[in-house]
């Protein structure tokens, strides 16, 4: 049944609305534009005056006139026109000649985070841990074990036996001493450390060393940062808020405030250099587009250099996209450009015709002059070489800079780098991505032939990684065998540059349906249509590689698929084994974090800091290296060094996070490292209550063990702030050392705690722990108030005490 209605004709920059509409004005058609927002629908009203177009904003739809176009908010997919009644209706992004559909401001509410950001303890047992005084050690479970009628968990770590034929090693670490144990990142199979030994101590040493000389050198590069002066951008424009309510998806909570981070740094005098790390997909692209646009406003020009071609051709429709409607003039430079296309491109450059410039290396080449640039976005920053960065530099002087990298970068490295270099995560997935379904097996030929062919039904592509140019030919002509209505393409590394780039532009185009190739897919392709991926011969695979292969697919709304096939006629080796499970259970989004940590992170390390540090890594682990570089560098600014708190606090107190509450070793050990990461002498109470209220809001009430542990973290933060390392109140007497006092303050301290003794040499302050009644200790919620009160009156520092609310 035709209802006579017809579709809006496709409009571009070249052939914008405007033309068409007046024609259709003229033939008496009555026109309606509906906007998704009040600040598009003005943008909307603000074009068609300067081209004197009649045009009215209306709240409230009457009947369209033919006199004039009526321009409306409200929320509509797309157009049609009705020649029977003359009408057309039209929404703002057909006018703009935009694809894709906008969120409007009331629709746009934050992602919500999806659990927890990866926990560096997440271990399990055979893990390698770092003790920062003991050393390299495997961890081997989490127990319970009763002291004077309390029980307490700890971490039970293997280390090297004293001597041959002797059994191993162990140390029982409290769950409130976890700040000094990070899971060991760095060789295949670490060296157990030996207890008590020196050769520790020598590793530490050594890396110690290498360490001051890479601090000298950030350090001295803050420095001249920080003298330097930049370009300080104004605040946003009335055209900045309507391009941000025009994104078509809703913003993670990372994404705001990374974009907040970034609009803050370009405000000042001084140049931005920003590090924004997030896994594939999770919007890095939209900050850069933001940012861009905000230093536009203010006539500068943007150079974005990415390490592709093909990403080059992305990333300019991408934004030509989001800035429809804006005058914004932006080009491409790259190979695809021809001799007298990027002419035109220098000489706009260099005149100032041009806002944004989008290119691969060639951008860094002689001959490419700005006229006023303000500031260069750099995408997969870990991509470009050492020669590459040294032109960089030239370019960056006095200039703000943002570089993307899908890398995940731990924790530490950015406590390393805070202050030499600011850095933002964006850790959230989008709110509509899937995790990836994957499936580990035996090559079958029926298998692979019904994988291809479900991707077909739905119109999407299929991504086939066969590692060996000299059989993949013979491959895909299998494939195409299998599946006759397939069209397959063939792309690997030994084919002409030319002839690669032009089978991944053709498949991405939609040209091809199954791109059977090497992993020079690994980095860089976004093809949203691609959904199913089958990787030939799985068990060769590197981990990480798995991982940057299985972010090929999964990149829009649909459903995605990962096939790994091994070799079903020889067995599996234990680490293939061992890898493939990885990448099966590891299928959340943003589990790149978990699959990549040791493959990335000392990449990443590397590429920060130089190749020559990655045996000083393996010797100690990436983590405590990072955190001796912070320790360094803040020893070089003069600042603080906060290391992990060297307290032994023994009170006779239930104190701990029972099974019956949390069940779950992992969750368990995740609360202590957070509590544990709180005790320093920095922290403060309130920190501790944001903390319960989390365990309260996933667990339920606390019991009087939980409550209990709150109030015994919150004393030793108050511990370590008095310098305190040993405070024990087991015995008859309670211990509290190293304490300054004189001989005036001991008579005073006499007088009013009956019983006190102190020793000069050992600075060890003893006093006698009072009892309820008869022989019965004191209740548990007594010893800690009686505690308080000790710190008061040995210190004359405050009650800190403060009531947890339940």
């Amino acid at each position: 049944m035709d209802l006579g209605l017809r579709q809006i004709p496709a409009f571009t920059k070249e052939s914008p609305a405007i033309g068409w509409l007046q024609d259709q004005l003229q033939q008496g058609m009555k026109i309606v534009l509906v906007a998704k927002s009040h600040g598009l629908a003005e943008r909307v009203v603000e074009i068609l005056d300067a081209e004197q177009v009649p045009v009215v904003l209306t709240e409230v739809l009457g009947k369209p006139a033919s006199e004039h176009i009526t321009c409306v908010v409200g929320n509509l997919e797309s157009g049609f026109v009705l020649q029977d009644q003359q009408l057309i209706v039209l929404t703002e992004a057909e006018f703009f000649g935009v694809s894709g559909s906008y969120a409007s401001p009331k629709e746009r509410k934050l992602a919500r985070r999806r659990g927890q950001q990866v926990d560096p303890l997440a271990l399990k047992s055979g893990d390698y841990v770092v003790h920062e005084i003991h050393g390299i050690g495997r961890f081997k479970e989490l127990i319970q074990r009763q002291n004077r009628n309390q029980v307490r968990e700890y971490l039970l770590i293997e280390y090297s036996p004293p001597k041959r034929g002797y059994p191993a090693d162990t140390l029982f670490v409290p769950t409130d001493q976890l700040d000094f144990l990070s899971r060991y990142v760095g060789a295949e199979a670490p060296v157990l450390s030996k207890m008590g030994g020196t050769d520790w101590a020598r590793v530490k040493g050594n890396a110690r060393k290498a360490v001051r000389k890479i601090a000298i050198d950030l350090v001295k590069l803050y420095s001249a940062r920080m003298k330097s002066k930049g370009y300080a951008f104004r605040a946003d424009t009335q055209w900045q808020k309507e391009l941000e309510e025009g994104f078509i998806h809703q913003e993670t909570p990372d994404q705001m405030t990374t974009i907040d981070e970034v609009k803050r740094d370009m405000e000042k005098q001084i140049p931005m250099d920003r590090l924004l790390a997030g896994d594939v997909g999770y919007g890095k692209t939209e900050v850069a587009v933001r940012a861009a646009f905000k230093a536009i406003q203010d006539g500068k020009q943007v150079a974005m250099l990415v390490p592709t071609t093909l990403l080059v051709r992305q990333h300019t429709e991408t934004f030509e996209e989001r800035y429809g409607g804006f005058p914004i003039k932006i080009a491409a430079l790259s190979r695809f450009q021809s001799a007298k296309e990027s002419k035109k491109v220098l000489a706009d450059l260099e005149s100032g015709a041009l806002d944004m410039v989008i290119g691969t290396h060639r951008l860094l080449s002689q001959g490419v002059k700005f006229r006023d640039l303000g500031l260069v976005i750099i995408d997969e920053e870990q991509r470009f070489g050492v020669e590459h960065k040294e032109k960089l530099k030239e370019l960056k002087t006095n200039v703000d800079v943002l570089a993307m990298s899908a890398t995940p970068i731990p924790r530490t490295l950015e406590m390393a780098v805070t202050g030499i270099r600011e850095m933002s995560t964006l850790a959230t997935p989008p709110e509509e991505r899937h995790p990836i379904l994957t499936f580990i097996g035996g090559y079958s030929e029926k298998q692979v032939a019904a994988a291809i062919r479900r991707e077909l039904i739905r119109e999407g592509q299929v991504f086939f990684v066969h590692n060996r140019v000299a059989t993949i030919e013979k491959t895909a002509a299998d494939i195409a065998k299998l599946v006759p209505e397939a069209r397959v393409a063939i792309a690997h590394g030994q084919m002409p540059e030319a002839l690669l780039e032009k089978v991944v532009v053709d498949f991405w185009e939609g040209k091809f349906d199954v791109l059977v190739s090497t992993t020079i897919i690994e980095t860089g392709i976004d093809i949203p249509n691609a959904n199913t991926l089958i990787v030939d011969r799985a068990e060769n695979f590197g981990l990480s590689q798995l991982h940057q292969i299985r972010g090929r697919v999964g990149r829009s709304k649909e459903r995605a698929y990962a096939y790994f096939f091994y070799d079903p006629s020889k067995p599996l080796t234990e680490t293939a084994h061992d890898r493939l499970a990885t990448i099966a259970t590891n299928n959340e989004l943003g589990s790149g974090m978990q699959v990549a940590m040791k493959d990335l992170e000392i990449r990443g390390a590397g590429n920060l800091l130089g190749g020559e540090q990655s045996g000083h890594i393996a010797g100690v682990g990436f983590d405590l290296y990072l955190r001796m570089i912070a320790e360094a560098v803040n020893e070089f600014r003069g600042e603080e060094i906060s290391s992990p708190a060297e307290l032994k606090l023994e009170l006779p107190v239930d104190a701990r996070i029972p099974v019956e509450y949390v069940d779950s070793e992992r969750l368990r050990l995740e609360a202590y490292h957070k509590l544990s990461a709180e005790s320093s002498a920095k922290s403060s109470r309130e920190k501790l209550n944001e903390i319960l209220s989390e365990l309260e809001d996933r667990y339920g009430k606390a019991p009087k063990s939980v409550l209990q542990l709150i109030e015994v973290t919150s004393l030793r933060q108050q511990a370590n702030r008095l310098g305190l390392k040993d405070v024990n109140l087991l015995g008859a007497m309670a211990k509290l050392s190293p304490v300054e006092l004189s001989e005036k303050e001991v008579v005073e301290l006499s007088h009013k705690l009956k019983g006190v003794r102190y020793l000069h040499s050992s600075k060890l302050l003893t006093i006698p722990v009072p009892i309820s009644s008869g022989t019965e200790p004191k209740s548990d919620d007594e010893v800690i108030d009686w505690l308080w009160q000790l710190f008061a009156i040995v210190f004359g520092t405050k009650n800190g005490k403060a009531e947890i609310t339940n």
